[in-house]
């Protein structure tokens, strides 16, 4: 799953990479989590707007958000079935601006180690989401959004068995976003696995574990810790007139 990311192009950038009509009033953050605020964007009338919305998608249909489950990614193999994705595949397909995401590793000693994947070629990342717009009965609204994952391909294979779907270059974004035009169908054949070698990626530190933290340091390349050797207890055996230490 995609479950921590970083965004940290400048408000200028989005407007002239993504095409909204203007900008929104973003920091950098570089550690972004669930039930957060995020950016997205989606369009609206045929105009492409950014929104801030909760990730953590809450479905139109929900009574009450506080009781339903946290619905961060949505799996592209199944979210035409998924009564929760099934109408914004249709109606709310959204694009969530990204510098970079987190992954985490499990090694043989069972540690969990971060590592920060951002595309090869240093430009920002598009990734492929869901939105929708609850309303309470009070008329308030929640703007909420998932992204989506696919199979890692190879290469991201040796950190997890999951990534983002990412589209890349503006075709595919014009058409992921165009869900007049667009159908479901065909957008959801854009959800795929990219070839090896477009992204790349390096050890963090587990700082980033934490939520509270969010600087630019998380981003930054550490050396990989090495797993400490297990400390073997000799074994005492009796032996003749005393005993023997057994390694």
């Amino acid at each position: 799953m995609c479950g921590r990311y970083a965004a940290t192009l400048p408000p200028e950038m989005m407007v002239e990479l993504f095409k909204i009509l203007k900008e929104l009033p973003m920091v950098p953050r570089y550690n972004i989590a669930p039930t957060q605020p995020i950016a997205a964007i989606w369009e609206e009338g045929g105009q492409r707007e950014g929104h801030f919305a909760r990730w953590g998608l809450v479905p139109r249909w929900v009574k009450d958000p506080r009781e339903f489950p946290l619905l961060v990614n949505a799996r592209a193999e199944t979210m035409r079935e998924k009564a929760a994705f099934r109408d914004p595949l249709k109606h709310g397909r959204c694009i969530v601006p990204a510098s970079g995401y987190y992954e985490w590793h499990t090694g043989p000693d069972k540690k969990k180690r971060p590592y920060y994947i951002t595309r090869a070629d240093g430009q920002p990342m598009a990734l492929a989401g869901l939105y929708a717009t609850w309303s309470g009965p009070e008329g308030e609204e929640i703007d909420s959004v998932a992204t989506i994952t696919v199979a890692a391909n190879a290469q991201l294979s040796a950190i997890h068995d999951r990534m983002p779907a990412i589209l890349m270059d503006e075709r595919q974004i014009d058409d992921w976003l165009n869900v007049r035009e667009v159908r479901a169908e065909e957008a959801a054949q854009m959800a795929l696995p990219l070839e090896d070698g477009v992204l790349k990626f390096h050890p963090v530190s587990t700082r980033v574990n934490s939520a509270r933290d969010d600087d630019a340091g998380l981003i930054e390349e550490v050396k990989e810790e090495k797993p400490e050797p297990v400390a073997v207890k000799p074994k005492k055996v009796a032996g003749g007139g005393g005993q023997m230490d057994l390694f």
